[in-house]
C-alpha cells in the first residue's frame, strides 16, 4: 500500500473513472470554500454557527461570541459546495439577515467559467512608465505596425491600445491631442483589416475617441473610470462592444498620495454593482471587471486584492488583471521597471489561481508560454 498526498482531487477523480453521477456528487465535496461574513447579528451569527455545523461545515467566531457581549459579531464560514447546498436552503427560511446571505453565499458559488486570455499593451504615448510599451514616440505617424502584427502572430487574444498616459502622477491631455495620436493608427489597423485577425481593445476615458475606435473595428472599450462619465456610456451605447469597468480612487495625478478605504472590498463592490447597474440600463451587458491595480491602492491594497480575487467572481463577469511591470514589484523587491518580468509573472500567474480570466500584459511572448505551461498544469 502506498498513500500520495495530492493537489488537485478533481484530476485523480477524472482518472477513477468514477459513475458520472458519482463523479459530480464527489466533486462537489473535494473543495472547501471560505468566506469572511461581517457584522452579522448576534442571533444570526449563532443560528449560523448551529446550521453550519450541521451541515458538516463549521462558522468561527470570536470566543466571547457564547456570551453575547457584542450586538454583531464577524466570522469565518467553511464549508464544502455539497455542504452549501442544504445550509442555504436552511438560511433562506430564517430571520436576522441570514434570507440575504444565504443569497449572496449563492452568487459566490455559481461562478461562471471564462477562457483565460492575454490582453497585450500598445502606448502611442511618449510618457507611459514603462519605455519599451511606447510603440510611436511623440509623432504617431511614426508608428510601426509591426509591433501589432507581431503580438497577432505570437497568438495574443486582445490588443490593448492607449493614446493616454494613465501613469501615476501623469497629466491629462486634450481630447484633440488623443485623437490626433490614434487617428494613423486606426488608418492602419482598418488598411490591413486586422480587426479579422485579433480583437482590439481601446483604453481611453474620452467618449468620442471609444466612438472612433467602436467604428474602426474595435470591440472592447478599457475605461480606468469605470464608466463614471455618462457619456462614455451614450458613445458605446447601441454597439457589439465589451466595457471594462476599472476601479481608481482619485485620479492618475493624486491617486497614489495616500490611499485610504474603511473596507476595501466592499467600496470596491459597491462601485461595480452601480457601474453594472448603469450600464445595464443602457443595454450593455458584455462588462469586464478590473480592480484596479495600483490605481488609488497601496502594496497591501493591491497583495489583499490579488489574494482575494475569487471575491469578485461573484458578479457573474469576467475579471481582468493588469500589473505589468508596476511599482508594487519594487515594493516588494527593489527593481527598476525594466526588470520586473519575473515579478510580473509571479503576480499574474497567482491571479489565474485566484479567478482572473484576462491578464494585461506588455510581455506578450512571455505570457502566452506562462499561460501554456500554467494550462497544462492544471
Amino acid at each position: 500500500m502506498f498513500v500520495k498526498r495530492i493537489k488537485n482531487a478533481l484530476h485523480c477523480l477524472e482518472e477513477l473513472s468514477c459513475d458520472e453521477g458519482g463523479y459530480r456528487i464527489l466533486k462537489d465535496k473535494v473543495c472547501i470554500e471560505s468566506f469572511f461574513v461581517e457584522n452579522l447579528k448576534t442571533p444570526a451569527a449563532h443560528i449560523l454557527k448551529q446550521e453550519a455545523l450541521a451541515c458538516g461545515g463549521d462558522f468561527a467566531l470570536p470566543k466571547d461570541a457564547i456570551l453575547y457581549s457584542r450586538d454583531f459579531y464577524s466570522g469565518v464560514l467553511l464549508i464544502s459546495k455539497s455542504q452549501s447546498k442544504p445550509l442555504i436552503k436552511k438560511l433562506k427560511m430564517q430571520a436576522f439577515g441570514l434570507k440575504e446571505l444565504a443569497y449572496k453565499l449563492e452568487s459566490h458559488l455559481h461562478n461562471k467559467l471564462y477562457d483565460k486570455k492575454i490582453m497585450g499593451v500598445i502606448n502611442v504615448t511618449p510618457d507611459s512608465f514603462y519605455p519599451d510599451s511606447r510603440k510611436a514616440g511623440i509623432d504617431a505617424r511614426s508608428f510601426d505596425i509591426d509591433s501589432i502584427i507581431e503580438m497577432i502572430e505570437l497568438g495574443v487574444d486582445i490588443i490593448d491600445i492607449g493614446a493616454s498616459s494613465s501613469r501615476p502622477g501623469s497629466d491629462s491631455i486634450s481630447k484633440e491631442e488623443e485623437i490626433a495620436r490614434i487617428s494613423p493608427i486606426l488608418k492602419l489597423i482598418e488598411s490591413q483589416k486586422l480587426y479579422s485577425k485579433v480583437k482590439f481593445s481601446i483604453d481611453t476615458y474620452t467618449p468620442i475617441v471609444a466612438k472612433m475606435c467602436l467604428d474602426s473595428g474595435f470591440t472592447i472599450v478599457n475605461d480606468i473610470t469605470g464608466f463614471r462619465d455618462k457619456k462614455m456610456i451614450e458613445a458605446v451605447s447601441g454597439y457589439d462592444c465589451e466595457c471594462v469597468i476599472m476601479h481608481m480612487k482619485g485620479n492618475p495625478k493624486d491617486m497614489q498620495k495616500n490611499p485610504h478605504y474603511d473596507n476595501l472590498f466592499l467600496e470596491i463592490d459597491e462601485f461595480f454593482a452601480n457601474q453594472i447597474q448603469a450600464l445595464n440600463a443602457s443595454n450593455i451587458n458584455k462588462i469586464i471587471l478590473d480592480v484596479g491595480i495600483g490605481f488609488g491602492k497601496t502594496l497591501e491594497h493591491n497583495c489583499e486584492l490579488i489574494r482575494n480575487l475569487e471575491h469578485f467572481c461573484h458578479f457573474g463577469y469576467p475579471l481582468l488583471i493588469g500589473a505589468s511591470r508596476k511599482s508594487m514589484i519594487d515594493s516588494i523587491y527593489k527593481s527598476e521597471v525594466q526588470d520586473r518580468l519575473a515579478g510580473t509573472l509571479a503576480i499574474h500567474l497567482e491571479s489565474l489561481n485566484n479567478g482572473a480570466d484576462i491578464i494585461r500584459c506588455h510581455d506578450v511572448y512571455e505570457h502566452i508560454q506562462a499561460l501554456r505551461v500554467w494550462d497544462k498544469l492544471q
